[in-house]
């Protein structure tokens, strides 16, 4: 763990005031193993009280997945992907040998769609991919039938419905709490007169596993590290004790742990600071998702913000001056973070194009850019340092599979793009677990995961009605 002598936080030619007040921010975001063992502990709590009963802050959602593919099955599966900033439309050919081909279309989703009309925008996206390709059922051709990966908080009732619990990730889209949304889609794709069929309805960290699965049969735990964050893993079906339907066949079921929505309910064991609480004050869901908020690409850029806007009010960065834009509200995102922590020139030029150019906070001096780097990092390193917190969680709820080969499926931008994110995640899972179990565990990307697995899952389904 740095320490607030860390070379990367001592600043040559800085003021006093501005090493001291870089110094207490390296105290409030570089975290201790000890602190974390404490995170961790209360995780797994909230983890177990979440398999007995429904209404848990962790929900622990059954998915109704209790298979697991071979990585032997064949043929074309279609799947909708709904995400936090894009959707897409995909058709993923499997060939029987652990591999997949994809095809796919990218939409980005509207502010209409995203405060109004979403389901028809869905429907509307599908209309174009299955018409752009002649691949649009006619006559008495049979519907086509589709996995919809829909990465949003869900009480789950079968594999093919869900109301939804709560919004997330920016979107808020009124009259949908508490409606099967596989209902409100299907409606819609109806409306275009479309022969659609949804027949699975995917958590993307669910869809994530299973790609995984298909790949690798020792995948137990799919992740999302990018626009917002959630796990999913398979568990005993003994352990969920809350579980009133049929013991499946296979004696385990992948739960939904939406572990986003950790320490929301008291803020007592995350470690907040006061840019934390601002941002989640002024969010359109304050007091839930705080470890979404902690460690999501959604969130990261306006941490910073608000970190840079405390200093530039104190006047220790920028001599004071702000901007329009750096005024308002996520105007920082996360991939400047990215560029940030990326910047080794001895101007660090990269910077200066993003506060003067981009921010348009003209005459930054290399003290403004080398502080401007330091936020950014502290940012993205206590991210790593406390997704960590839920792997490990996760790893110790099933400590039976640690003796053997674990696969972790890990899907979503902060994990594929963000610098040394999954250096540091890593070597913090390797603090809580013993060399012997941890040299069994393996970190993989599994690329658009979410929405390969929400076809894999459609053909699960197709295979059991058949």
């Amino acid at each position: 763990m740095a320490s607030s002598t860390d070379s990367r936080y001592v600043i040559d030619g800085a003021t006093a005031a501005q090493q001291e007040a870089i110094d207490s921010l390296t105290r409030q975001f570089l975290l201790t193993d000890e602190k974390l063992a404490v995170i961790i502990k209360e995780f797994r709590r909230r983890m177990e009280e979440g398999l007995t009963a429904d209404g848990k802050l962790l929900k622990m959602i059954p998915s109704y997945v209790s298979r697991r593919p071979t990585g032997t099955e064949t043929g074309s599966y279609f799947a909708i992907d709904l995400g936090g900033t894009n959707m897409r439309v995909l058709r993923v050919e499997l060939d029987g040998k652990g591999g997949v081909k994809t095809e796919h279309q990218k939409f980005t989703l509207t502010e209409d769609a995203k405060s109004r009309s979403l389901f028809d925008f869905i429907a509307q996206c599908v209309e174009t991919f299955l018409d752009d390709r002649n691949l649009r059922p006619t006559g008495l051709q049979p519907a086509v039938p589709m996995g919809f990966t829909f990465s949003y908080p869900v009480h789950q009732t079968s594999l093919s419905s869900g109301t939804l619990v709560q919004w997330t990730k920016g979107l808020n889209v009124p009259g949908c709490v508490g409606r099967d949304v596989v209902r409100l889609l299907q409606d819609a794709l109806l409306r275009l007169g479309l022969r659609v069929k949804v027949v699975a309805l995917v958590n993307d960290t669910v869809g994530t596993l299973l790609s995984a699965a298909y790949t690798d049969p020792s995948s137990q735990v799919g992740i999302i590290f990018g626009t917002g964050t959630n796990a999913a893993y398979y568990e005993d079906v003994n352990n969920l004790t809350k579980w009133k339907g049929p013991s499946p066949a296979s004696g385990e079921m992948v739960l939904n742990i939406e572990w986003g929505a950790f320490d929301s309910d008291d803020f007592g064991f995350l470690p907040f600071t006061p840019h934390d609480i601002k941002l989640d004050r002024k969010s359109i869901n304050p007091r839930k998702q705080a470890y979404e908020k902690m460690i999501s690409g959604m969130y990261l850029g306006e941490i910073a913000r608000n970190v840079l806007l405390w200093l530039t009010d104190q006047r220790l960065l920028l001599n004071g001056r702000s901007s329009e834009i750096l005024n308002a509200m996520w105007s920082i995102d996360t991939s400047y973070l990215s560029s940030a922590v990326l910047d080794t020139s001895p101007e660090l030029t990269e910077i200066q194009q993003i506060i003067e150019k981009t921010l348009d906070v003209p005459n930054s001096t290399l003290i403004d850019r080398q502080i401007f780097k330091v936020v950014s990092t502290l940012v993205g390193e206590r991210s790593a340092r406390l997704s960590a917190i839920g792997v490990v969680a996760t790893l110790l709820k099933r400590p039976d599979l640690l003796n053997n080969p674990v696969n972790i499926g890990i899907d979503g931008s902060m994990y594929e793009h963000y610098p040394n994110f999954e250096a540091i995640l890593a070597e913090t899972v390797s603090h809580f677990i013993s060399p012997d179990q941890f040299k069994n565990i393996k970190f993989n990307l599994a690329k658009d995961g979410s929405g390969v697995g929400a076809a894999i899952i459609a053909m699960l389904a197709s295979e059991s009605d058949s």
